[in-house]
């Protein structure tokens, strides 16, 4: 229930004050601290908490790119089509931490984005997400994604271990079908 409240913050209060933008490569950053709510028995955060509040951070990323009112006014619905996560140091309650979110690239079909947990110069996890835009069922092109993000540079080149990550999805899905 507390990432609606964070969530109702976030488009009440903080976007109504954001006073930047940032280009559609560039990396946004949202600051969080880890309540004892949001913690499990370990009294670390809780392995869901990191994937919803990767929610409320590309949410967050849109306000920063200036796009998240066009895409309310359009209907456009963000929908993440696969995850990876790499837990690396915990992150305790009570713990400040930063999401460091990326728009890293796109493909035919899909954009990708990479979200790093941080504070203190400590990494806490980074995580791989791919994802497209719906609207009234249809998958809107990517091309139709940067004409309204005014986006007319070059198709940044995937990391190798998202293009292996790539190689695993397809594998997978072969697998299963």
């Amino acid at each position: 229930m507390n990432l609606y409240f964070r969530l109702f913050y976030i488009l009440l209060f903080k976007v109504k004050k954001l006073s930047y933008r940032i280009g559609l490569l560039d990396e946004g950053s949202i600051s969080f601290r880890a309540l004892p709510s949001d913690c499990d028995i370990n009294f670390h955060l809780n392995n869901s908490r990191y994937l919803a509040m990767m929610d409320l951070a590309r949410t967050w990323l849109m306000a920063e790119m200036g796009l998240l009112h066009l895409f309310i006014k359009d209907k456009w619905m963000p929908i993440m089509n696969a995850c990876s996560i790499t837990y690396i140091r915990e992150i305790k309650p009570f713990q400040k931490f930063d999401i460091k979110t990326k728009m890293i690239g796109w493909d035919e079909k899909y954009y990708y984005i990479e979200q790093r947990f941080e504070s203190e110069n400590t990494l806490h996890a980074v995580a791989y997400v791919r994802g497209v835009f719906i609207h009234k069922g249809q998958r809107i092109e990517n091309d139709e994604l940067l004409k309204v993000a005014k986006f007319e540079g070059p198709v940044p080149e995937l990391p190798e271990p998202v293009i292996h990550w790539k190689m695993l999805l397809d594998a997978k899905k072969k697998h299963h079908s």
